[in-house]
């Protein structure tokens, strides 16, 4: 009686055994599909917001192109400054860009407003999927994320302020530009950065 009792047990821990490790192995095949979906999503994310970015950008290179060209053709180059003047005609085609160089596809864009702050929402959908895993359908589903970018001018000119005249402007960071209409050079604006931020806003 007592001899057979060994053979019993491992009888009896076999099954267990068997039972915990594929338990284990769903666990870690778990794990991985919600790393690949996690992954899959952090992609998404990423070319949505570079694809917002490049739209907003766009703008702001639209903006400087018109403060230069308004320049001595009237008194709306402050409209420019204060960031009011772009079309956003190129934003869409920066935002398919950036979205493809991330192989992702825009599937909706539109202008945007954030505290007051003019922008551009962009959601993409990934070209890649989510990829096999235990969790069915995953290897058919696309990533979508989606993101809002603004343009922030960074420089101001008092109320009173002629336009037909040398202008004094008060940047962020305390900076001072000083701008005269009568006799304006493309070298005299600072860089884009300077006059206008673009950043995510959500």
């Amino acid at each position: 009686m007592t001899a057979g009792r060994p053979g019993g047990d491992r009888g009896q821990t076999l099954p267990i055994y068997i039972w915990m490790t594929g338990i284990l192995l769903f666990v870690a095949f778990a794990f991985f599909a919600f790393a690949q979906a996690a992954s899959a999503r952090n992609g998404a994310q990423s070319a949505a917001d570079a694809a917002a970015l490049a739209a907003a950008q766009d703008a702001r290179d639209e903006l400087i192109d018109g403060l230069e060209l308004s320049m001595g053709e009237g008194d709306d180059w402050l409209d420019w400054i204060a960031g009011d003047m772009f079309t956003g005609d190129g934003a869409r085609g920066a935002a398919d860009a950036l979205a493809a160089d991330n192989d992702s596809t825009v599937i909706a864009f539109g202008p945007a407003e954030v505290n007051g702050y003019p922008g551009f929402r962009a959601e993409i959908e990934t070209k890649y999927t989510v990829g096999d895993s235990i969790i069915p359908g995953t290897e058919s589903k696309h990533a979508k994320a989606h993101a809002t970018a603004i343009i922030k001018p960074r420089c101001d000119a008092a109320p009173s302020s002629d336009p037909e005249k040398a202008v004094e402007l008060r940047c962020d960071g305390g900076e001072s530009i000083e701008i005269d209409p009568d006799d304006f050079d493309q070298d005299d604006l600072p860089d884009a950065s300077v006059l206008f931020s673009v950043h995510l806003a959500d």
